[in-house]
């Protein structure tokens, strides 16, 4: 090639100068091929890129809604908590009424009890004390009997008359008690 080349340049033709013909033959190559591209490959590229354009887009806008259902989710979630929490304090205040009306329940239902409990211990002192009252009255009644018996000097048999020496003296004890007890808190303001 380099002989070619040197032949042709001693010759005096121009290297740099391309024949016509394979100018010709290569623009309508081109043509042709630019034809075929432009008819079937530019059309399908076009439309691939539309296509992939439009998923990008649609992909895109689906994110976006996904996000705002996501946002609406959350919003929705943030308020069903605090209505949950809202909730949940109002059982709470309500169990704490209830405790406390259970509580005042129980005292009232106790302070009862113990007021029956302190009715029936005073009812329960004033019988004995009524029962201690009736022996410590007959043995009173006895031992005066008995005092009086040696006082006189005879034996008393007669119920009725012992009965009356008794009652009597039983009086007597009580009206002096009586007077004693006047007595003392008047002594006591002087």
């Amino acid at each position: 090639m380099n002989s070619q080349l040197l032949a042709a340049t001693e010759e005096g033709a121009n290297v740099l100068r391309l024949p016509l013909d394979e100018i010709i033959i290569g623009l309508v190559a081109f043509f042709i091929v630019f034809f075929a591209l432009a008819k079937f490959a530019f059309p399908r590229i076009k439309q691939t890129l539309e296509e992939r354009e439009d998923a990008i887009e649609g992909g895109l806008k689906r994110a976006d809604e996904s996000q705002a259902e996501a946002q609406a989710l959350l919003a929705e979630y943030r308020k069903q908590l605090a209505d949950a929490r809202a909730e949940a304090a109002e059982i709470r205040t309500h169990a704490q009424a209830e405790r406390a009306a259970m509580i005042e329940t129980a005292r009232g239902e106790a302070a009862a009890a113990a007021k029956q409990v302190t009715v029936r211990a005073q009812a329960q002192l004033e019988a004995e004390r009524q029962q201690l009252r009736g022996e410590l009255t007959r043995e009173v009644g006895r031992l005066s009997v008995t005092l009086a018996e040696k006082i006189v000097g005879e034996t008393l048999t007669d119920e009725s008359r012992v009965s009356a020496t008794v009652d009597r003296f039983i009086a007597d004890l009580e009206a002096g008690a009586s007077s004693i007890a006047v007595a003392e808190p008047a002594g006591e303001q002087a």
